[in-house]
C-alpha cells in the first residue's frame, strides 16, 4: 500500500477497473491518494481478510470495495475492520448488478456496509470525500465547491429554461 494512502479500493476481479475509472477520476480531482487491488473473497479470501486487516495499521481510513454477482467482497472486509467500508455493486451476470446490491445492503447486524447504486463509483468516492472530510479541511474546501458549482450549473439551465424571467 501507498505510504500517504487514506483510501484502500478493492476490486473482485480486473474486469471491474472500467466500472471504478469515474470514482478513480474524482479521488484524482480531489487530491486523495488511494491505493488499488484486487481481491476475491473467494478465490483468494486470505489475501482479503489479511488487507481488511492491515489497513489501519498501513495509514487506510476509509475502504470502498467494488464487486459484482455474489459481491461478498465489501461484507467480507467488513467482518475484519471497524473501518468504514462502502461498496459498489457492479452491474453482471443475469440479474443485472441485483444481486450484487442485494448483498451489500442487507448485511447481518454488526457488520455494516454503507452501499451506493449499481455502477455508483463516483458517488462512493464522493461518500469517502465526505468522510475524510471531517478531518481534512482541504478535501472540504474542494467538496463545497464541487456543491456549489453543481447548484450554479442547475440555475444557469433553469435560467435557459426561462430566459424571459432574466
Amino acid at each position: 500500500m501507498k505510504e500517504t494512502a487514506k483510501v484502500l479500493i478493492l476490486l473482485g476481479s480486473e474486469s471491474d477497473l472500467p466500472l471504478m475509472q469515474d470514482g478513480l477520476d474524482f479521488l484524482n480531482e480531489m487530491g486523495v491518494e488511494f491505493t488499488l487491488d484486487i481481491s476475491s473473497a473467494h478465490r483468494h479470501p486470505e489475501k482479503t481478510a489479511s488487507c481488511a486487516k492491515g489497513a489501519r495499521a498501513a495509514g487506510i481510513e476509509v475502504i470502498v470495495a467494488a464487486a459484482g454477482l455474489a459481491a461478498h467482497l465489501p461484507g467480507v472486509i467488513a467482518s475484519h475492520t471497524t473501518l468504514p467500508v462502502i461498496g459498489i455493486p457492479l452491474k453482471g451476470g443475469s440479474l443485472l448488478g441485483m444481486d450484487a446490491l442485494l448483498s451489500m445492503v442487507q448485511m447481518p447486524k454488526g457488520v455494516p456496509v454503507a452501499t451506493v447504486g449499481i455502477d455508483g463509483s463516483r458517488n462512493a468516492c464522493i461518500l469517502v470525500c465526505e468522510i475524510l472530510s471531517i478531518k481534512y479541511d482541504g478535501i472540504r474546501v474542494k467538496l463545497e465547491d464541487m456543491k456549489e458549482k453543481m447548484r450554479q450549473e442547475i440555475d444557469e439551465k433553469s435560467r435557459r429554461l426561462h430566459p424571459q424571467d432574466g
